[in-house]
């Protein structure tokens, strides 16, 4: 008798790092529900580049911090697929300023989506994944580098952060690990937007290796706790060319 499917929910899975992960678990042989938040074109796109290359996967639509639209992106997926193994967090938001002067409703929108989307994913995933299954938050390199202007932002990551390692004792016994991912500089749409060409060239320059992230870089890191990690439990994983 052949072993179930595996199945994965992957939020902010129709761009940048999201798009990217759902791309490369689906090569795994694992089903994808792409959950996002409001680009329907492109999350369809993934979901044809995937049925396109003999997998399987469908579109959710889902506000993350909405805790019945996460319910039904999880529905959604179990009735499709049979079950959830893997949940990929990847949507989040970034709103860059100066702590002094950081509009607040800003940092409430930032921490409706980083850190109570975190929350609500992971309550979900912590009721529903089978036994193997695998959780995988983003935080961020930032926290590491403490650069100015990233202060509303890394501390929505260090929240992520204290989810994850206490979610992971939180599910002892159950056979689920819990990590996060924590990107440094990153070719994406999000990391890109509003920085010349000299800011994004100096950032490329800091690692060892003298190059930004790309999504698929972060993508495999995904894919191995996603599958076979199963010895990584409760860390955060910096993923960022040795920057920091």
């Amino acid at each position: 008798m052949s072993s179930p499917t595996r199945v994965a929910v992957v939020t902010g899975g129709s761009r940048g790092i999201g798009r990217q992960a759902a791309l490369r678990l689906a090569t795994d042989g694992i089903a994808v529900a792409v959950g996002y938040g409001g680009n329907q074109a492109q999350a369809e796109a993934v979901v044809a580049t995937v049925t396109g290359a003999g997998g399987r996967a469908i579109a959710v639509r889902a506000d993350v911090a909405d805790e019945t639209a996460v319910a039904a992106l999880f529905d959604a997926a179990e009735a499709s697929f049979g079950g959830v193994d893997v949940v990929v967090h990847a949507a989040g938001v970034m709103t860059l300023a100066p702590v002094a002067e950081f509009d607040l409703d800003a940092l409430d929108r930032m921490h409706r989506t980083n850190v109570r989307g975190t929350f609500v994913v992971n309550q979900q995933a912590a009721r529903r994944l089978r036994r193997g299954g695998a959780i995988i938050n983003f935080s961020t390199s930032i926290i590491g580098l403490a650069l100015p202007g990233y202060a509303g932002y890394a501390a929505t990551k260090g929240a992520v952060e204290a989810l994850t390692l206490i979610l992971a004792r939180e599910l002892r016994g159950r056979d689920v690990t819990v990590n996060a991912v924590a990107p440094g500089p990153t070719a994406t749409d999000l990391f890109l937007d509003g920085k010349d060409e000299e800011t994004v060239a100096r950032m490329a320059a800091q690692p060892p290796l003298e190059r930004l992230g790309t999504p698929e870089d972060i993508a495999e890191v995904v894919a191995f706790l996603a599958g076979p990690g199963r010895w990584v439990n409760g860390q955060v994983v910096r993923a960022n060319g040795g920057i920091a």
